[in-house]
């Protein structure tokens, strides 16, 4: 039986979402600290901040936990990447930590920044090496919130996290830089991964977790088509592997079942339907485990 530690805030509806879509659906009141999941693999489950979960995983308060790549690397957390997850606070894709400065400075990258140049971070260990590591000395000031907002009044730079980009620009400010880029992902606990019981456990939930994301960008397309179309209408089918084909009783038709990419099916549909598929289904996918 393994132990959980899962985001709040941020990246909290995406995974309580990612959780659910996967039948781990995470159970728990407004005033609920001790959340449950009616599963005879996974015991103690707590929702915390993710810059808190690293910490926690490495030292063996939890076996897995859920975060970004960004409190892994600034907490220094000695843990085994399990698997990276394909979403971030609003959705799907990777965030970037940036460094902006006010959109009047006349500065366009980082090494162009002053020498003692006051800058706000809630990353203070990354954007110290990072500085350090161009050879600009800085001033630094941990931020607990709202970085974004400090330049230039009381600060002349800012290294903050960000998907577009639009919040900094809203707030008068320019990017000259980028220290890395983050994405959400598993983490263990290397004791937990070491040990062969825990491991197949944590292995399972990953799969089903991955079930649910692959299904999210596949769709299963079902149809009956004549015989005399239906050579045309499989050369034109994408399909994960070979649509399954099987005839349908007393008449010359075949029904056509396949899993096509969701992203082609506006396309797909009209082009099936003009070779001469008839009551053609498009159905969601749960999950998709290869």
């Amino acid at each position: 039986m393994i132990t959980i530690a899962l985001p709040k805030g941020s990246l909290e509806a995406q995974t309580l979402q990612l959780f659910k879509e996967a039948d781990l659906e995470v159970k728990r009141t407004d005033r609920d600290y001790n959340p449950r999941i009616d599963d005879p693999r996974i015991g103690k489950i707590k929702i915390l901040r993710p810059q808190e979960i690293p910490t926690y995983v490495d030292k063996g308060y939890f076996d897995i936990g859920i975060s970004g790549l960004d409190w892994v690397q600034e907490t220094s957390s000695d843990v085994v990447e399990v698997a990276d997850l394909s979403y971030s606070k609003t959705g799907e894709g990777n965030v970037k930590i940036v460094i902006a400065v006010h959109r009047d400075e006349p500065i366009e990258n980082a090494s162009q920044i002053r020498p003692d140049s006051r800058v706000t971070t809630e990353y203070p260990v990354l954007t110290k090496k990072y500085f350090e590591s161009i050879g600009v000395k800085v001033q630094l000031f941990h931020s607990f919130g709202a970085s974004e907002a400090k330049v230039p009044d009381l600060m002349d730079v800012v290294v903050d996290l960000t998907e577009t980009g639009t919040t900094l620009r809203k707030n008068g400010l320019k990017i000259i830089g980028q220290i890395m880029e983050s994405h959400t992902v598993i983490i263990a606990n290397k004791a937990s991964w070491a040990d062969p019981e825990k491991r197949r456990e944590i292995s399972e939930i990953k799969t089903l977790l991955f079930g649910v994301i692959e299904a999210r960008h596949q769709v299963l397309l079902t149809m009956n088509v004549p015989s005399a179309a239906m050579e045309r209408i499989v050369r034109a089918l994408p399909a994960m592997k070979k649509p399954t084909v099987s005839q349908l009783h007393g008449i010359d038709y075949y029904s056509i079942q396949t899993v096509v990419p969701k992203k082609t099916v506006n396309q797909l549909i009209p082009m099936l339907k003009a070779c001469g598929a008839e009551d053609i289904l498009e159905i969601p996918i749960s999950k998709i485990v290869p």
